[in-house]
């Protein structure tokens, strides 16, 4: 089933930030958009509300960390939560797409574009978001929307 055209806001979970990208399904092209330092649940989901109501957003996506071999990373259990806590708190569809070395990739990037380690800091977490919202985008088109754990 051909996922519906529009925007498509993604995230790269973490436990103190949550990096912010935004893209349009249609152009297949993803940008960073921000980064939630809020640690309280509440205030990061009151952050990521915000974003929705501007953006209004057809779906979500959320970054999968595995391990260099595929495996599930650590943080995947939390990953699903917080991806199926988006859907239950939005209503939108929720995919998860492989997150496999965003971070590391979104430093290469950033050190490239002549940021200093500094200021490429701040902006790492929405340049991981980027890296796994045009994951998605360049994956099969047959990719399932998950509203529940993933298998």
């Amino acid at each position: 089933m051909p996922e519906p055209a529009g925007t498509v806001l993604a995230f790269d979970y973490g436990e103190k930030r949550i990096g912010v990208a935004v893209g349009e399904s249609l152009l297949k092209s993803a940008h960073p958009l921000t980064v939630i330092h809020a640690h309280a649940n509440d205030e990061r989901f009151a952050a990521i509300a915000a974003l929705i109501d501007e953006w209004r957003p057809v779906r979500l996506v959320v970054g999968m960390p595995t391990t260099a071999d595929g495996a599930p990373h650590a943080l995947a259990a939390r990953c699903t939560r917080f991806g199926n806590r988006l859907h239950g708190r939005f209503g939108l569809p929720v995919a998860f797409a492989d997150e496999r070395l965003s971070s590391a990739d979104a430093a290469a990037q950033l050190r490239a574009a002549g940021r200093d380690a500094r200021s490429a800091k701040a902006h790492l977490d929405a340049v991981a978001a980027q890296l796994i919202l045009q994951t998605h985008f360049d994956s099969e088109p047959e990719e399932t929307h998950v509203h529940a754990t993933p298998t």
